[in-house]
């Protein structure tokens, strides 16, 4: 009799199959290891940002450093934990100094994304700044769609800016918090 696969099993596989497949392997080289993800397999939501930095590239694990802190207070306004959600990259590992991913590195990554995806099958997933918005919901501009739920190729988004952004411009920081707190209303609309 075969055991049945968890989604943390399934995971793990696709973590293995980036490490295999030597996906971006500049990359892999200046950082100290892959950042994969964090949170629940079960989870119901799925935050995406674009690729790790310092704090997450020590510590292997996503949205740890001041942006981090920032999402677990927003994930506390509407009274849900880093346990209760899954949080990822589109680029799983730092690119050097901090740079913006490369389109040629976000696309070497979706497919592994879009697993990890398939795998957890949230009801809602979270794209946290510009570049995991476009490398899901492409040709979007987020100053005009934040905050606003898309269906697409059947999975319900909801663009959100960044909260590194919101640390660096005050006036994006209650947008943030206002788009945050939608979230309760747009799962609740899913079910």
């Amino acid at each position: 009799m075969t055991k049945k696969t968890t989604k943390a099993e399934l995971l793990e596989k696709i973590k293995a199959d980036i490490l295999a497949q030597k996906v971006c392997p500049g990359l892999a080289v200046s950082a100290t290891q892959l950042v994969f993800g964090d949170g629940s397999p079960d989870a119901v939501i799925v935050f995406i940002g674009e690729a790790p930095g310092k704090n997450e590239d020590l510590q292997g694990i996503p949205f740890v450093g001041a942006a981090g802190k920032f999402l677990n207070e927003m994930l506390a306004s509407i009274n849900l934990k880093r346990a209760d959600v899954y949080i990822t990259n589109i680029v799983k590992y730092r690119p050097p100094e901090n740079r913006d991913p490369l389109p040629d590195e976000k696309a070497a990554f979706l497919p592994f994304l879009r697993a990890q995806l398939e795998v957890i099958k949230p009801k809602l997933v979270a794209t946290l700044g510009r570049h995991s918005m476009d490398a899901l919901l492409p040709g979007l501009q987020i100053s005009q769609v934040h905050g606003q739920p898309k269906r697409y190729q059947g999975q319900v988004y909801l663009p959100l800016f960044h909260p590194a952004a919101a640390l660096y411009n005050g006036g994006l920081r209650q947008t943030l918090v206002d788009d945050f707190a939608k979230i309760p209303r747009i799962l609740a609309q899913i079910n």
